[in-house]
Order: C-alpha cells, then structure tokens, then sequence
C-alpha cells in the first residue's frame, strides 16, 4: 500500500510541475509578446513625422525657408501671369471698325476696361497708328517685352533655390558624417547602431534638399512654359493688328 500511494503521489507531483512550468512558460511568452508590443507602439510614437523630420540637424532651418519662398513664389506668379494673360478673342474685332473709320479715341475706349498683357500691347499699335508700320511693330513688340519682364519676376530666385537646396541638404550631410567619425574615434565605438544610427539622421537633410530642389526646378519650368506661350501668342496678336490696320476692309490705310 505504502508502494502504491508513493508511486500516486509522484504521478501526481509530476502532473503538478508540468502544469505549472506550462503556465510560467505561457506567462513569459504574454509578458515577452507585451514587452514587444509596447517596444513597438513607443518606437512609433517616438518616430512621428515631425520627429523624423527635425532630426536632420540645423541644415533644416534654411532648407526650410527656402521652401517657404518657392511655394510663395510659385503660387504669386502663377495668379499673376494667369490673370495679366487672358484673352479676349474678341478685342481686335471691337477696334476694328474704329480704326476703319480713323476713330482712335473710341479704339482707346473699348479697350480701356482690359487690363491683360495682350490690351496693353494693342493699347501701344493704336496709340502709334499713322506712323511707319515698322515702328507700330517695334514699339509694340517693346510693350511685349516689358509685359514678359514683368511675368519673369522672381522667377529667376527658383532657379537659383534649385542649385542651392540640395548642396544645403548635401553639406547638411557631410557636416554629420563628419562629427559622426569624429565621435567614434574619440570613444572608439564602431558599432554598426551607432554609425547607421547618426547616418540616417543626417541624409535626412540631403531628402529635404532634392525635394525642394525639385519644387522649385518644376515651378521655373512650368513658370517659363507659360510665358513662351503668351509670348507666341503675343506675336498673333500683332501680326493680326498690323494686317487690321495695314490692310482695313474698305482697302484704304488707318
């Protein structure tokens, strides 16, 4: 009996310490897969957008700025060029009977209320009609100048920001590769944590430089493309002004 109750009891024991290694095991895995969990979640509160971003070091500062001054830029000349560049496909016919008749105070009137690039070239034909056709065309090709002269302002400083916003980026760079070198041979630490570590934050600044870079390079273009478009179209213009007074529909001279 004494045999028997020893071998239950044992039997017993060993159910006991199973279930209780099962339970300590399973409870470690929950604890472990918590732990990893809250690792997680901190890394991604820690690396929010804003955070990543104010790693790149003080390089950001001007990369910035001048990011500011490309959008601003960008937006004021796109409103500007728009608006002094609508067409009115009906003006040279308003004047048209006007200048037949010699009338150039009433040709001023009808295009007085236009204020685009386009009026005020034909403003300068009708003010100089009389003269040799080939000062009515010089003076308003000038006027035309001028008008593109004023579209172009500013438009040059994006040029410029899209040479300088990546070398901003790319010195921004090589400052913290430097100082990260520096670091290591003074604390003789070359773990691979640190290097990539220090390395990712200063490339940070190289990103943000292309990408105003670009911003600015795509906004000169586009900018420019649509000033050679009103300057094509400006010589349209004239060349129907000069046919108009150079050759009105009843076969005499304005």
């Amino acid at each position: 009996m004494k045999k028997k109750f020893n071998l239950k009891f044992i039997f017993t024991a060993a159910i006991a310490l199973v279930a209780i290694i099962s339970f300590a095991q399973s409870d470690t895995a929950g604890i472990q897969m918590a732990d990893t969990a809250s690792e997680q979640v901190k890394i991604t509160e820690e690396i929010s957008a804003f955070d990543f971003l104010m790693k790149g070091g003080i390089f950001l500062i001007p990369i910035g700025i001048l990011l500011f001054y490309t959008i601003v830029v960008i937006v004021e000349r796109v409103l500007f060029i728009r608006r002094m560049t609508q067409l009115n496909t009906n003006m040279l016919n308003q004047i048209k009977g006007d200048l037949s008749n010699g009338n150039i105070q009433g040709a001023l009137n009808s295009i007085s209320s236009d204020q685009t690039s386009y009026a005020n070239v034909v403003r300068e034909g009708v003010l100089t009609v009389g003269r040799p056709i080939s000062q009515i065309e010089s003076n308003m090709e000038k006027v035309a100048n001028i008008e593109i002269g004023k579209m172009e302002k500013n438009i040059g400083h994006l040029g410029l920001i899209a040479g300088i916003a990546p070398t901003l980026g790319f010195i921004g760079t090589i400052s913290g590769v430097i100082k990260i070198f520096y670091m290591i041979s003074i604390t003789e630490n070359v773990s691979i944590g640190n290097i990539s570590g220090g390395l990712y934050e200063k490339m940070i600044s190289s990103g943000s430089g292309l990408i105003v870079g670009i911003i600015a390079f795509t906004g000169y273009h586009l900018l420019n493309g649509m000033i050679d478009n009103f300057a094509l179209a400006i010589q349209k213009i004239n060349l129907e002004f000069v046919n108009l007074i150079h050759r009105p529909s009843n076969g005499d001279k304005a």
